[in-house]
């Protein structure tokens, strides 16, 4: 019977029109949230890390992507707003899915542009920023933990 009930509900689904679909869909499928964050790459191993206002550990760079936006431009308008730095992407981004959280990060390698090179905090929601070499990183999010493994697991692009 539930495998009868589950055709006819296809069956209904496929005569809808694209935009009914679309309200379905989003009706009862999980929601989550996206962000587009990054490992800001130096010279000699560091890496550029911040600290958030409302966090005492220390988190890499970036934010929420909003709806129609593309991650990558999402990664820089973040950086600009709150670190004033414009950056160069590095290869293919890495995900991070935290189903708990209910949260996708697409997660970028990236350096400073030319002429970018002195970042500070340009937004209330930043305390700190500052570079680290890979080898001492300080008690860092479990975010940004998730990122450094994942951009590893890619291996490197350059």
């Amino acid at each position: 019977m539930a495998e009868r009930l589950h055709l006819l509900a296809l069956r209904l689904y496929a005569r809808l029109p694209t935009r009914a679909r679309r309200v379905v869909v989003r009706t009862i499928a999980p929601t989550y949230t996206v962000g587009a964050i990054c490992v800001v790459e130096g010279d000699d191993d560091q890496i550029l890390l911040v600290r958030q206002v409302y966090r005492s550990r220390w988190g890499i760079p970036g934010g929420l992507v909003q709806r129609g936006e593309e991650s990558s431009a999402a990664l820089r308008r973040e950086l600009r707003e709150e670190i004033g730095l414009e950056v160069e992407i590095l290869g293919a981004p890495a995900t991070v899915i935290d189903a708990e959280a209910q949260r996708v990060d697409v997660v970028y390698r990236v350096r400073a542009a030319a002429g970018s090179a002195t970042v500070a905090p340009t937004s209330p929601e930043i305390a700190e920023v500052a570079w680290f070499s890979r080898s001492d990183l300080p008690d860092l999010q479990p975010e940004a933990v998730q990122a450094l493994a994942a951009l590893a697991a890619l291996g490197d692009d350059e």
